[in-house]
């Protein structure tokens, strides 16, 4: 077993598609850096800390990105969102059968302010025209930095999620929630409270992911292989079910995620943050 969460970006990226067949669009050589952080007297990467590129899984052709959360915590800046935008943009040309997102980021890029939001918002608006077109978005979740912020919003717009149980999604990442109201609000240094909330078990049983999986490369792979080709197109009756599963979701009177599971239904609900994968998964209530 090789743990997806302590692998970098393009190891994750080489260990996901099929051996050898990652080819990347700009690449290292191109040393192709952000303009604004050398301004600011920050350093920078050669890829500006997002590879892209083509490969092949399972023979058939994709399209990966996968973003290196080390580098700035994988924050969006104005490069970074542009090979992202410019990826989505060839695969409307290209279509290929599916478009991999390995995210791992806390959104936006502080640094570049509105350029990082501006690229986000970019993101979204490619990642959508890819929808609609009928190739398939998949996201993967396993890092330790967890996808969160504007990055969170873009891996909800996808057609499939796949998560490890140690991998985070959420708008708001816990220390910034904590800044915002308080340690009574949220306590980003409960460890187990950022799981039980943001975690992968916690995504899963909401219905805010569609695969979960052990923090294992070869687990990530298959899970992939079986999304390959699932595309959800984006029709109003889609968007109405999920608008009405968020509003009964409002209705919920309480502050922990053990209280929601119980009103979803989950059985021995309080058990859930002890079980593992194949535990959760056996509940049988997705």
């Amino acid at each position: 077993m090789i743990s997806y969460a302590e692998c970098s970006a393009r190891e994750r990226l080489a260990l996901i598609v099929d051996a050898g067949s990652f080819h990347e669009w700009l690449p290292p050589a191109l040393k192709l850096t952000s303009p604004h952080l050398a301004q600011l007297g920050v350093p920078s990467s050669f890829d500006d800390g997002v590879a892209i590129g083509r490969a092949r899984l399972a023979g058939q052709d994709v399209f990966v990105a996968a973003q290196e959360g080390q580098f700035m915590g994988g924050g969006v800046g104005e490069v970074h969102g542009a090979k992202l935008v410019g990826l989505f943009k060839r695969a409307l040309r290209d279509r290929p059968q599916a478009v991999l997102l390995l995210a791992e980021s806390g959104g936006v890029r502080l640094h570049e302010a509105n350029a990082g939001l501006i690229a986000v918002s970019e993101v979204m608006r490619a990642l959508l025209d890819v929808r609609a077109a009928g190739i398939p978005v998949l996201v993967l979740i396993g890092g330790t930095g967890g996808c969160f912020g504007g990055m969170g919003i873009v891996a909800r717009c996808a057609d499939h999620i796949i998560m490890s149980d140690i991998g985070r999604l959420a708008m708001s990442g816990p220390e910034v929630i904590e800044a915002s109201h308080g340690v009574e609000e949220f306590d980003s240094r409960d460890r187990a409270l950022v799981w039980r909330t943001t975690g992968g078990k916690h995504r899963w049983l909401t219905g805010d992911c569609d695969a979960l999986v052990e923090d294992d490369i070869t687990a990530f792979r298959q899970a992939t292989i079986a999304a390959l080709g699932l595309a959800r197109p984006v029709t109003l009756a889609a968007l109405e079910a999920e608008h009405a599963r968020l509003s009964a979701r409002l209705t919920f009177d309480g502050s922990e995620a053990v209280s929601l599971w119980t009103a979803l239904g989950v059985p021995q609900a309080a058990k859930v943050p002890d079980l593992d994968v194949a535990g959760v998964s056996a509940l049988g209530v997705h």
